[in-house]
């Protein structure tokens, strides 16, 4: 919707969505746009998009930039945006002060056009939404492919050892059917204890190394389900057999708790 309008705003310009401020400003027929934490200066902010403003006429010429039709022509200038970028994320080790008051004055003789959601219109088919309604959409949601917490040795030592588990209980399943076709007085009950198990300990594995939603509660109730089939399979195991699959079960369902979501980096502003 922003970008649809650009040509017909100041040449700097800032839209506050919620917790987050988007900046950019326009010269020689190219925007150039960031979006940062509301709370991020608002002279930083446009002292990184003057800094990128100023490589990118240097670089390229107008002739090329006029030309540009293919998505993505300049995606080597990326490095440039990257760098600079790790370093505006880390305020300490900026060296431009000269730049920062120069732009500090500037803004005050000569302010960002505050952007009002309403004056985006609709886009797309989809009409404007207020400020009230994009607020939500500041906060980042554990969606199910978010990436988890890197990996731990006592986190390998769970998953092996519920894969192990899980062969145990399938391959006493099919000794059980074995069992069940050579004797018909056998139960056929057993069977399904062993292959639950089975499953209930590949889905600990899943469940270790994938995030979804409720994932601790899953694990907890897989804990119990993998508890109940040892007690009904405790007639075909001895005492030392249950305590290791019980064992291994309550040790997956802790590193499963323990390995959570990855935080967002605090230093992100940029």
């Amino acid at each position: 919707m922003l970008s649809k309008k650009l040509s017909q705003l100041p040449d700097r310009c800032t839209l506050k969505t919620g917790q987050y401020n988007i900046n950019f400003i326009s010269s020689l027929g190219v925007s150039y746009m960031m979006l940062c934490t509301e709370n991020y200066p608002s002279v930083l902010a446009f002292c990184f998009l003057d800094e990128l403003q100023k490589e990118f006429i240097t670089t390229y010429n107008m002739m090329k930039t006029n030309t540009a039709v293919r998505p993505y022509c300049f995606i080597e200038f990326d490095n440039f945006i990257q760098r600079t970028k790790q370093r505006y994320n880390n305020t300490r080790s900026l060296s431009t002060k000269m730049n920062l008051a120069d732009m500090q004055t500037e803004i005050k003789l000569r302010p960002p056009y505050q952007i009002s959601m309403s004056e985006l219109g609709s886009a797309n088919g989809f009409a404007h939404l207020s400020v009230a309604e994009y607020k939500g959409a500041g906060k980042i949601s554990a969606a199910p492919h978010q990436r988890l917490e890197p990996v731990t040795l006592p986190g390998i030592v769970s998953f092996v050892l519920s894969l192990l588990c899980g062969a145990l209980n399938l391959i006493r399943g099919f000794h059980a059917i074995e069992s069940l076709l050579q004797n018909e007085g056998e139960d056929f009950s057993y069977v399904i204890a062993f292959f639950l198990g089975t499953a209930a300990c590949l889905y600990q594995c899943y469940l270790f190394v994938y995030y979804t939603g409720w994932r601790n509660a899953k694990s907890f109730l897989n804990f119990g389900l993998i508890c109940l089939c040892n007690m009904y399979l405790y007639e075909l195991r001895n005492l030392w057999q249950l305590f290791f699959h019980v064992t291994v079960g309550a040790f997956s369902t802790l590193q499963i708790r323990l390995r959570q979501p990855q935080g967002k980096s605090p230093d992100y502003n940029v």
